[in-house]
């Protein structure tokens, strides 16, 4: 898998893994440390832009979880779209989370699925950390899969 198709399928690969990595963070330490419940944000979002049918409530799990992973993946090419235009490490990293979650939080609010004026600071705390993890994961990864010259 070399050149540039390579390189897009190694970073949505780790995508899909630092997503894994954020769920880990935030079912072990962040949601036992702040007592909050499931987030169906992923859900909500596919739900408002796609025609899905009401599947009820473990279909709308099954729904929330192929839309989280679905997003992590997107975080994994927004990284690759970063190292195309020559970002590398941490400053790929901050780039692609200052753009992919002003991009999240402006899209969500536009769709009324956020209120983002309304968040409490440990709203805003818990979503930023929680979304800077992914991005710190999803790169840690990429630059391992990828070697270190990237």
């Amino acid at each position: 898998m070399d050149g540039s198709t390579g390189m897009w399928g190694r970073a949505v690969v780790s995508g899909l893994a630092g997503t894994v990595v954020m769920t880990a963070f935030q079912r072990l330490v962040e949601m036992p440390l702040t007592g909050r419940g499931d987030s169906f944000a992923p859900a909500n979002l596919v739900e408002r832009v796609l025609p899905v049918p009401e599947t009820g409530e473990r279909g709308r799990r099954g729904l929330n979880w192929v839309a989280h992973f679905a997003l992590g993946g997107m975080w994994g090419a927004a990284f690759a779209a970063a190292l195309a235009a020559g970002v590398r490490r941490q400053r790929a990293v901050h780039a692609v989370f200052a753009v992919v979650y002003v991009g999240d939080v402006v899209l969500n609010t536009a769709l009324g699925l956020y209120q983002p004026r309304r968040w409490s600071a440990q709203d805003w705390a818990v979503d930023l950390v929680d979304k800077y993890v992914q991005a710190q994961a999803t790169g840690l990864i990429l630059g391992r899969i990828s070697g270190a010259r990237r």
